[in-house]
């Protein structure tokens, strides 16, 4: 249906008329009432109370986004075709094998007015990398992840074949919630990559946890499945 056209005003507007606020004239027609004050109130409660968006996260235990953000990793390790074993941990933070998850806080709140962190939320991530990758291994399997991710509906942010020096590839998809990073340095013949789910609510977050639920867990070994 068009919409309706606006009737032609031959009156000229009164200069004197108080303006509308935004939130209160949103809040005034969304409701179709004339108590814009008590809208106004609620929403100066629900933003300092912190409750508005904060239960929008699902409630997932850490164990189980985990296993999410792993299989993504191993996913991705499968496509590029390695057949090394990475055993969890880092010894040497970008020099040696890693193979780690870590999570994050998650933000809540009435985007615009309010952005803090939401207790008991959580996003969780992967991490591994290997090292002595040659170019020819390296190249081929960024190509492949390109295509691959591209097919499975990924959204490419950014795909650089060492225009910089380094082979990148940035994947996300669902507005963002989830993202996927690789690269690979020549001088150095290393590889990362990196997954991480959308944010979630830890059910068994307690009132006075501190830092971000779901941190010090630990992935299996990363490495070539059977039959792939």
């Amino acid at each position: 249906m068009p919409p309706e056209a606006a009737p032609t005003n031959t009156t000229t507007p009164s200069t004197t008329a108080p303006a509308e606020s935004g939130v209160s004239s949103f809040a005034f027609k969304a409701l179709g009432c004339g108590c814009a004050p008590v809208v106004v109130l609620v929403l100066v409660v629900l933003i300092a109370s912190g409750s508005w968006g904060s239960s929008d996260f699902p409630r997932v235990a850490p164990e189980e986004m985990a296993s999410r953000a792993f299989q993504r990793s191993q996913g991705a390790y499968d496509v590029v075709g390695f057949k090394r074993t990475v055993k969890p941990g880092v010894e040497d933070v970008g020099v040696s094998t890693e193979n780690t998850l870590s999570t994050s806080f998650c933000h809540g709140g009435l985007t615009g007015l309010e952005d803090k962190t939401v207790d008991g939320a959580y996003q969780m991530s992967h991490s591994w990398a290997l090292d002595h990758v040659p170019a020819r291994q390296a190249m081929s399997g960024l190509h492949r992840l390109h295509r691959y991710l591209k097919d499975k509906g990924w959204e490419i942010t950014s795909y650089s074949e060492g225009e910089q020096g380094n082979w990148d590839l940035f994947a996300k998809r669902d507005d963002g919630a989830e993202r996927m990073s690789f690269s690979w340095y020549p001088d150095r013949e290393y590889f990362t990559g990196g997954a991480s789910v959308p944010c979630a609510y830890d059910p068994a977050w307690q009132e006075g946890d501190v830092g971000p639920s779901g941190d010090h867990q630990t992935p299996p070994a990363l490495g070539p499945r059977s039959g792939t």
